[in-house]
């Protein structure tokens, strides 16, 4: 097939960004591998960069891992910046690898788990674009008061940290802020997608789609658990963040049990212990993720995943997904205007 999209679909978003298909193949610990993202964006989406995806887990200098999806495609890649403030360690290294970006080019930025402001005034001094995730009305507002120029709206039926509402509750919830919003969670197949747009969003961003594909370097024992699950094995477990997080319910999770220990929860709940256990916990979780997700099923660890698992029944070329959801998206009969989209 082409590189070229079936049909451009416009909505703000694709107006900000500079692309052609409103869907976004979100960073995924430990699944962004270059080749999936450079293949995305060449279909007319947008990648997203996970730094510590790109250098941890595939081996790549961070500025000579962005040169090298620069030569698998010229069109539009995005940055993931997590601005929690876990450590100055961890900061100071977000902070060079969002200046490295920069220089190399990138323009659209995702940012999660804390105040974006500092990524949003590096980004915006060369016009680029800032989206935050959010999950609810208050981190929404609080986003826009750091002027972020879009939100990515987690819903439940979202993998990995998911939120607790629907994607119509979440639209309603945020519809008035005048910025584009995102789908994020449960957009599996071409239907969901053009439901989304359809609904109000500005586009859709896809995880569990994009595992399932031939670009996607984690073990085929990953892929092979997303073709097999339903929603229903999708369940939330805490004990790898801390914090719920959408899983497959594998033998391994019926296993170990989907909650924390009584001490952690305790801990937990602490002012001055709940980030010394939430940063044990991403240490764990980063060496538990990678190990499964790249070496299969034997190590009897976490798959995560979301409810979209119930539209992905085959393992195929990323572009083959970007053009089928653009050309079911583009037959709809109608989209929402513009102005309900943050035009």
């Amino acid at each position: 097939m082409s590189d070229s999209p079936a049909g451009s679909l416009e909505t703000p978003f694709t107006q900000q960004v500079g692309i052609e298909v409103p869907l976004i193949c979100g960073a995924m610990y430990p699944c962004s591998n270059p080749e999936l993202v450079a293949a995305v964006s060449q279909a007319g989406g947008i990648g997203i960069v996970q730094p510590i995806s790109l250098t941890y887990v595939h081996g790549h200098d961070f500025r000579e891992g962005l040169r090298f999806i620069r030569s698998l495609t010229d069109r539009p890649i995005g940055m993931n910046a997590l601005v929690e403030k876990s450590s100055q360690v961890y900061e100071d290294r977000m902070r060079r690898w969002v200046d490295i970006a920069i220089e190399e080019g990138v323009r659209f930025f995702v940012t999660a788990l804390g105040n974006p402001r500092w990524v949003v005034e590096a980004v915006h001094a060369v016009g680029g674009v800032v989206y935050h995730d959010v999950t609810e009305r208050r981190w929404a507002d609080k986003a826009l008061a750091h002027e972020v120029d879009g939100l990515i709206c987690v819903n439940r039926r979202a993998g990995g940290h998911a939120g607790t509402l629907s994607p119509a509750e979440l639209l309603e919830s945020l519809a008035d802020l005048g910025v584009p919003l995102i789908c994020a969670g449960g957009v599996g197949d071409g239907e969901r997608f053009r439901d989304a747009l359809e609904m109000g969003y500005a586009g859709a961003q896809l995880g569990t789609r994009f595992i399932a594909t031939v670009e996607c370097k984690v073990h085929d024992d990953y892929k092979q658990a997303i073709l097999r699950a339903r929603e229903e094995d999708i369940v939330l477990t805490d004990k790898l963040s801390g914090v719920p997080c959408a899983v497959i319910n594998t033998p391994y999770v019926e296993r170990v049990g989907l909650k924390a220990g009584p001490l952690a929860r305790r801990l937990l709940k602490g002012r001055k212990t709940k980030h010394w256990v939430r940063s044990f916990y991403a240490l764990r979780s980063v060496w538990q993720l990678k190990r499964a997700s790249l070496r299969g099923i034997s190590y009897k660890d976490y798959f995560q995943a979301g409810k979209s698992v119930s539209g992905v029944d085959a393992i195929e070329p990323a572009g083959d997904v970007v053009r089928r959801f653009a050309s079911i998206a583009s037959s709809a009969r109608s989209l929402q205007p513009l102005a309900n989209q943050g035009g």
